[in-house]
Order: C-alpha cells, then structure tokens, then sequence
C-alpha cells in the first residue's frame, strides 16, 4: 500500500520541494555536512525522485517506486530497483549510504539497518535523516495536505529509538543534528 501512494502520487511527491524550498534546502544543508568531499561511494537507498542525490553528487540510488525511479534516472541518478530490507548491492561495496526520509515507511526497519550494514565497507558509514516523534511537526500534523497523503502511512520514532536500531545492527554513532522536527544521525560501520 506504501508503495502505491508514491507511485501513484510521485509528481506530487516531487512537486513538494519546489513548493518548500526553503526547507528543502535546509535539510540539504544539514545532510551535506555528514557526507565526504568523495560520493563516488555512496548510494542513496529510497532515492525517490533524486531531490537529495542530485544536488549532493550521489551518482546512484535504489527506489521500489518506478516513477519516483524514473524521475530520479532523468536527473542523472543511475538506478537499481529494490528495496532496502533486500539489498541488490553486493557486500562490502559502499563507502557510504544516504537514508533520507525513508525509516519511516519500512516493514522491519532492523531488517533494512542489517543490510545496510551488510553492504557497507568497514569503517564506512550510514547518514540517516528522519522526522522525529518527539517533536511537535505541522509537516506530522498533515498542515501540508500534499505531504499528508505520504507521512499517514509513517511510522515515526525519537531519535533515542532510530540509535538503539542502529548500535543493535552493528553500528556506532558518530554525531546527531536534531534540531527542529528532523534527526539526522552519522553512523559508522564497526
């Protein structure tokens, strides 16, 4: 059911950073400071429609949706289909993964966070960004009507909860940007 909300709505999935630009750039602000210089590495897991992997240099990403897929291929993303509790990516093989706004709408996100960990090299790391519970959030509240039809199908968590998954899937948290209603966490691979 997750899945057909963003393939049937992606042109208003993506519609909604041009609308809120001033956010979308914040957020991108925070992101890009938890990246390396180098992306060539990095994969961006649930790429929707490549509104974060374009502008931070993130040459591919794995999306379940074909549209939002699509959408991102056309900006230049090269992408994989699949999702990310199933990884087609072999072991060992990313300096780094993006995890933006997708937490939230995973099945078993212990699942994810162990392929995640599976994928990666040792000592690379995973930059993981999320709409926090414990925050008060009109973008929770479903004030924005078009990103409503998206967050009813999510599963928020505190950013104590999205640590205690990551330090149970074998990684160590380096640093946490939590401010506003977004949690970002770098974590490192042990």
């Amino acid at each position: 059911m997750k899945e057909n909300i963003f393939e049937q709505y992606a042109e208003e999935y993506d519609v909604w950073y041009e609308e809120h630009r001033f956010l979308y750039q914040s957020e991108l602000d925070r992101v890009k400071r938890f990246l390396p210089s180098d992306t060539s590495r990095i994969i961006e897991l649930g790429v929707g429609s490549g509104r974060f992997a374009v502008p931070l240099a993130i040459p591919s990403g794995m999306e379940p949706s074909i549209a939002l897929g699509r959408m991102a291929y056309k900006r230049g993303i090269a992408i994989v289909r699949g999702r990310v509790e199933f990884l087609p990516v072999r072991q060992s093989s990313c300096q780094a993964v993006l995890l933006m706004f997708v937490i939230c709408f995973l099945a078993d996100p212990m699942v994810a966070l162990q392929e995640i960990h599976r994928i990666l090299v040792p000592g690379g790391f995973l930059v993981i960004g999320f709409i926090r519970r414990d925050e008060k959030s009109g973008i929770k509240e479903n004030n924005n009507r078009k990103k409503g039809k998206f967050l009813a199908h999510a599963r928020f968590y505190t950013c104590q909860e999205v640590a205690m998954l990551l330090e149970s899937s074998g990684f160590h948290l380096k640093e946490t940007d939590s401010r506003d209603e977004i949690c970002i966490i770098r974590a490192e691979k042990r």
